[in-house]
């Protein structure tokens, strides 16, 4: 059975706000397509560029990139980001908002990210609009 996970308003490249069901975080990465692009696939070691905003689990956003005005790229595929980004974004159509929901061991491990203020049991959950790839 697929797990809760929370609903999002807004559409592609508007400020998200989800709302989180009573349900325990996923145990497992859980990637919904809220909407489907029309564009390239990204594949793994393109340069890709995004919107997105972090919250954890039930609790607050962390960071997000609509509040700053300006999209981030940076390598997919390879490493450079939390592995449940690598997981879930590849082979994503460009173009498309993704719902992603990374449990701690895909996402900073038992560590955390104390400057964030992200625990090490936090599970992350990220709206993720999918400007382009190269």
């Amino acid at each position: 059975m697929a797990q809760s996970l929370p609903t999002v308003t807004g559409t592609f490249g508007e400020k998200p706000v989800l709302s989180f069901p009573e349900t325990p975080a996923p145990e497992d990465l859980q990637v919904q397509v809220l909407e489907q692009g029309s564009g390239e696939e990204v594949e793994a070691g393109q340069s890709i560029e995004v919107h997105y905003l972090g919250q954890t689990w039930g609790g607050r956003i962390f960071d997000n990139s609509y509040d700053r005005g300006s999209s981030i790229s940076f390598p997919i595929g390879v490493g450079a980001v939390i592995s449940g980004w690598d997981d879930s974004l590849v082979g994503q159509q460009i173009g498309s908002r993704v719902l992603v929901s990374i449990p701690p061991h895909l996402g900073y491990g038992h560590r955390g990210m104390p400057a964030a203020g992200i625990k090490g049991t936090d599970t992350l959950v990220f709206v993720v609009d999918i400007v382009g790839a190269r």
